[in-house]
């Protein structure tokens, strides 16, 4: 199923008689009062200024002659500063032309507009009716719009139609049909290679698959490692969501969305890279086969795992695929899952956590995030709360009985299971936007992806 089949974007060959979109400088109020030409006095009278994220439509022979956008030059790397054209501008193709702002900012403006004009219907097929003109090197571009809709389409699809199986038979076909090798992983041998994600879904009959794929640009590039947490609905288990809290639970695979997303990305535009993914594709439910609290789980690792809250599922599928990665010696190991709510409560919703237990990676993925307006914000891996992990018949515990610095403790239990010198960084994403705003259609989010692929990127680069 793909709502999807077509981007908004047209190439000047194919475009019908484009009307210009000026992207203009909101500092430059000379060029904006120049194209409103003798509009002026009638827009500025209704409420118009050269402000940032000021809009309005030109009239011309007809009707719409063209459309005007204001946009500080500080912002002008980042798409959601544009994304309001995805909904403002009317039926037809256009072109953006630039007005004081520097040429990385048309990039920008396809892609914000393309951000904004995403829409997710499971209803009849529209046709795009608003596309923008790209030029013919636009492989960057289309590369990151094709990722963002495809991420954005797995949280938004209903759980009903996207259990742990489809969740897995759609990567696995996304990432043949691009030339990668795809391995699922199910049945007795998942449970025989991750015992501990395996316990996660038995309370479902909707049956975990793991997805393991493959996929390098030569011999010798930089191997990565990435994982994604891919529960498809989490009800909590035994320690059972409220219905507010389990209303958005489709979204709970957003870190296999994203790194699914990456790595098609990556692929589509030829990273110099070696990559390696897993997604672990589960769902949490309840029944009598369910894991329950105070329960012993054994890991991959071969360590023991003792349940204090079944809720906290997310880092159970994720232990035992680092565990798995950690075996080839990858340069680098990325996670991403939508892991804690205490995340959330420090950082709010559009800016993912970064933990890192080695400073230049933290750095590469913060500069890339700057570099593509698509932050993070690093937290500490503090070691003084490791002690609240313990547990007195197991290992260690899933979570702890303190009721504070939850994403902490839940990235330290991820490092329990990285190697002593294995570069490694866990993002604690949110994947959802609440609510609409410029670009940011209120649903399913791939937060992080833009950071990612720069820090691919540069990995290649800095090798």
């Amino acid at each position: 199923m793909n709502p999807h089949p077509q981007l908004p974007f047209v190439t000047s060959a194919d475009a019908a008689s484009a009307r210009l979109v000026h992207l203009v400088a909101c500092e430059d109020s000379a060029t904006v009062s120049r194209l409103l030409g003798e509009h002026a006095a009638f827009l500025q009278g209704q409420g118009f200024s050269a402000k940032d994220g000021a809009f309005t439509l030109l009239p011309g022979e007809g009707g719409v002659g063209a459309a005007l956008l204001c946009v500080a030059s500080a912002r002008a790397n980042d798409p959601v500063a544009f994304g309001k054209l995805g909904t403002a501008l009317p039926d037809g193709d256009w072109t953006a032309v630039l007005h004081g702002l520097e040429e990385g900012a048309l990039e920008s403006a396809l892609l914000g507009f393309c951000m904004g004009a995403y829409r997710f219907s499971l209803g009849e097929d529209k046709p795009v009716t608003t596309r923008m003109v790209v030029p013919d090197d636009a492989k960057r571009l289309v590369a990151l719009s094709k990722a963002l809709w495809f991420g954005r389409d797995l949280i938004n699809m209903p759980a009903n139609l996207l259990g742990p199986r489809e969740l897995a038979d759609m990567a696995g076909a996304a990432l043949v049909h691009r030339g990668a090798s795809v391995s699922l992983v199910d049945g007795d041998d998942l449970r025989s290679a991750y015992p501990c994600l395996a316990e996660v879904g038995e309370g479902s009959e909707r049956k975990p698959v793991v997805v393991v794929a493959r996929w390098k640009a030569r011999e010798g590039a930089p191997r990565i490692s990435l994982i994604g947490k891919g529960v498809c609905f989490d009800t909590g288990g035994y320690d059972l969501k409220g219905a507010a809290g389990m209303l958005r639970m489709k979204k709970d695979m957003g870190g296999a969305a994203l790194m699914l997303a990456v790595m098609c990305a990556a692929i589509d535009l030829g990273l110099d890279v070696d990559l390696e993914l897993r997604l672990g594709c589960v769902e949490n439910s309840v029944s009598g086969h369910a894991m329950r609290p105070g329960d012993v789980l054994r890991t991959r690792s071969g360590r023991t795992v003792e349940i204090g809250n079944t809720d906290a599922e997310g880092r159970l599928v994720l232990c035992d695929l680092i565990t798995e990665a950690s075996e080839s010696r990858p340069d680098a190991i990325l996670d991403a899952a939508t892991l804690t709510g205490a995340a959330r409560v420090a950082l709010g919703p559009d800016v993912p956590a970064l933990f890192s237990n080695d400073d230049e990676l933290a750095s590469l993925i913060l500069e890339s995030g700057k570099t593509t307006a698509d932050v993070m914000w690093r937290m500490p891996l503090w070691h003084g709360y490791d002690a609240w992990l313990d547990s007195k018949v197991a290992d260690f515990g899933n979570v702890t009985s303190k009721p504070m610095a939850g994403a902490i403790t839940a990235a330290l239990y991820l490092q329990k299971f990285v190697p002593d010198g294995q570069k490694w960084a866990h993002i604690d994403t949110y994947a959802w936007n609440d609510g609409a705003r410029p670009g940011r259609p209120e649903g399913g989010e791939v937060l992080g992806l833009r950071a990612i692929l720069e820090s691919l990127s540069r990995i290649h680069n800095n090798s």
